[in-house]
C-alpha cells in the first residue's frame, strides 16, 4: 500500500511516477509502451521466521525488479523500519532510469528487510541475511545473470559477503557466483573504490557542474569549488565521503547534519575529525569548535551555496522548501526532495541536480566489480607493469634526446602504472562527467524542458525505449 511522504500529496513511488509522465511528453513513444516502461515488472514479498533469542521473530522482507529490458537487474538492499513496499519500488524504478542514464547495461532493482539493524546482534543480522538470500534463490530473484544485490542503507560489505557465501552454498559449482552480488569485500572478489564510490560521484558530478560557467551565471556564482560553502546532511558512507572530497577540493563544509543532531561552523569543519569524533563519543554533537543546532533540520536552511541531502528521502518538503537558501541543491540520497519541494525550488531559481543520475557512482562502480567478477581477473593486473616500463623507456629516451633530467617526483608520477582504484576512479569520473554532459544538452535543446530531472528522465526513457524496440517488443 503507498504511504504518503510527510508533506506531500504522493507517496515516493507516485512522485517517480510524477517525474516520469512530466517528461514523457518530451519523448517520442506512445502512451503504451510509456506504461510499460514505468511499470514494475516484479514485486516478491515475503514473510519468514527467524529465532531471535528466545523468541521467534516474523520478518518483512521485499524485493523489486522493475525492468527486465536488460539483464540482470540490480539494486542495493537496505534494512531499515521504514521500508515497505511503495518505497521499494520507487527506488527499483530510480535504478532503472539511472542505469540508463549512466549506460550500464542492468534493469532497475531493489530490496529492503524491514528491521531496525541496532536491535539485533551481529549473529542475529547474519540470520536473518542468509534466510532472505535464500528466498531469493527459491524465486530465482538472485543471480549473475538475473539480480545482482548491493548495499544500500542499513548494510554493507559484511552483510554482502554473508549473500555471497549463502547463494554459493545453494549454488555450488556455479563458476561466475561472486557476480550474484556487489559490494563485497576485496578479498571475496570486491573492486577497490566501491566504498567511496557513490559519494565520489556525487562530488565528480558537482564538480562539473561547478566547472561550467552557464551553470554557475545561472545562479551567480564563479566557477569552481574553491571556497564554495557546502552543507551535507548525513555523515554516512555517502555522506561522509561527498564531505572529504569537497573539503579536500578546496571547498569550506560549514555545516554537518546527523539524525541525532547537526553542527555548524561557518569556517569550515573537517569531516575525517567530525568522524573520528561521532566514532568515539556516539554523536556529532559536542564538536569542538562547532556551533550545536536546535534542531538537526535546521542545517537544511543555512545559506550556503551547495546542499548535499546524503540521508533519505522527503528530507524537504513543501513545508521548507521555501526556507531553503542554497543555490544548488545535490541529491546524494535517493528521494530527498518531494514533487512540491521540487516546483518550489525551482520557482526559487535553485539549481537541482537530480538524484536519478547524481548518485549513480554506487551502480557504476557495482558494475566494474561484476565485469571484474565475470572476467575472474583483477583490473590493472595484465597492463600495469608493461605500462610502467613503457613509461620508463620513455622518459629515459626524452632525457636523453634533450639533456634535461625529470625530476624524481615527477619521474614517479610519470612512471606510475594504473592500479585497480585508479582504474575504477577513472571509469567512475569519466562516467559523471558525461552523464552531466549529457543531461546538460538535452535540457538545453529544448526551452520546454526547464530543469535538469526532466531531462534527466527523458534521457532514460529514450535509452530504455530503444532497448525494447532492438528487442522487438515494440514497434
Amino acid at each position: 500500500m503507498a504511504t504518503k511522504a510527510q508533506g506531500s500529496a504522493y507517496s515516493f513511488f507516485e512522485g517517480v511516477e510524477k517525474n516520469f509522465d512530466k517528461a514523457s511528453r518530451f519523448t517520442r513513444w506512445e502512451k503504451g509502451i510509456l506504461e510499460q516502461i514505468k511499470a514494475c515488472n516484479a514485486v516478491y514479498r515475503m514473510r519468514f521466521p527467524v529465532q531471535v533469542g528466545k523468541d521467534i521473530h516474523v520478518i518483512e522482507a521485499y524485493r523489486v525488479q522493475h525492468s527486465h529490458h536488460k539483464l540482470p537487474c540490480k539494486g542495493g538492499i537496505r534494512f531499515s523500519e521504514e521500508v515497505n513496499q511503495d518505497e521499494v519500488m520507487a527506488l527499483a524504478s530510480l535504478m532503472t532510469y539511472k542505469c540508463a542514464i549512466v549506460n550500464v547495461p542492468f534493469g532497475g532493482a531493489k530490496g529492503g528487510i524491514r528491521i531496525n539493524p541496532r536491535n539485533y546482534t551481529p549473529y542475529e543480522l547474519e540470520k536473518i541475511t542468509r534466510r532472505y538470500t535464500s528466498e531469493l534463490v527459491k524465486k530465482n530473484f538472485i543471480g549473475p545473470g538475473v539480480d545482482v544485490p548491493a548495499p544500500d542503507y542499513g548494510t554493507g560489505a559484511r552483510e554482502m559477503s554473508w549473500i555471497l557465501d549463502t547463494y554459493q552454498s545453494l549454488r555450488p559449482g556455479e563458476i561466475d557466483a561472486m557476480g550474484c552480488v556487489t559490494g563485497k569485500p576485496v578479498s571475496q572478489g570486491g573492486v577497490r573504490g566501491r566504498t567511496e564510490a557513490t559519494g565520489l560521484g556525487v562530488f565528480y558530478g558537482l564538480r562539473e557542474i561547478c566547472n561550467s560557467p552557464e551553470e554557475m551565471k545561472q545562479v551567480g556564482l564563479s566557477t569552481g569549488l574553491e571556497g564554495k560553502k557546502v552543507v551535507i546532511q548525513g555523515l554516512g558512507n555517502v555522506g561522509y565521503h561527498a564531505a572529504k572530497y569537497f573539503h579536500e577540493a578546496g571547498a569550506i563544509v560549514i555545516c554537518l547534519i546527523e539524525w541525532d543532531g547537526a553542527i555548524y561552523n561557518p569556517k569550515g569543519l573537517d569531516p575525517t575529525e567530525v568522524l573520528k569524533f561521532r566514532q568515539e563519543t556516539g554523536s556529532v554533537t559536542g564538536f569542538p569548535d562547532a556551533k550545536n543546532l536546535k534542531k538537526n533540520t535546521d542545517g537544511l536552511e543555512l545559506e550556503c551555496d551547495i546542499l548535499i541531502p546524503a540521508a533519505l528521502e522527503s528530507v524537504i518538503d513543501a513545508h521548507n522548501a521555501p526556507r531553503i537558501r542554497a543555490k544548488i541543491i545535490g541529491e546524494a540520497a535517493n528521494g530527498p526532495l518531494t514533487p512540491e519541494a521540487d516546483d518550489i525550488l525551482h520557482r526559487k531559481g535553485i539549481t537541482v541536480v537530480p538524484d536519478v543520475f547524481l548518485n549513480a557512482g554506487g551502480v557504476t562502480v557495482s558494475y566494474f566489480e561484476w565485469l571484474k567478477n565475470l572476467s575472474h581477473v583483477r583490473y590493472g593486473r595484465l597492463e600495469k607493469r608493461f605500462s610502467e616500463n613503457m613509461n620508463v623507456h620513455i622518459m629515459n629516451n626524452i632525457e636523453s634526446l634533450t639533456g634535461k633530467k625529470i625530476s624524481e617526483q615527477e619521474r614517479r608520477f610519470i612512471a606510475h602504472g594504473a592500479d585497480e582504484v585508479d582504474l575504477v576512479y577513472s571509469g567512475l569520473e569519466e562516467t559523471m562527467c558525461a552523464a552531466v554532459q549529457e543531461i546538460r544538452a538535452i535540457r538545453n535543446s529544448d526551452p520546454k524542458i526547464k530543469d535538469m530531472r526532466t531531462a534527466a528522465f527523458v534521457c532514460a526513457i529514450d535509452k530504455v525505449g530503444e532497448a525494447y524496440a532492438q528487442l522487438g517488443i515494440f514497434p
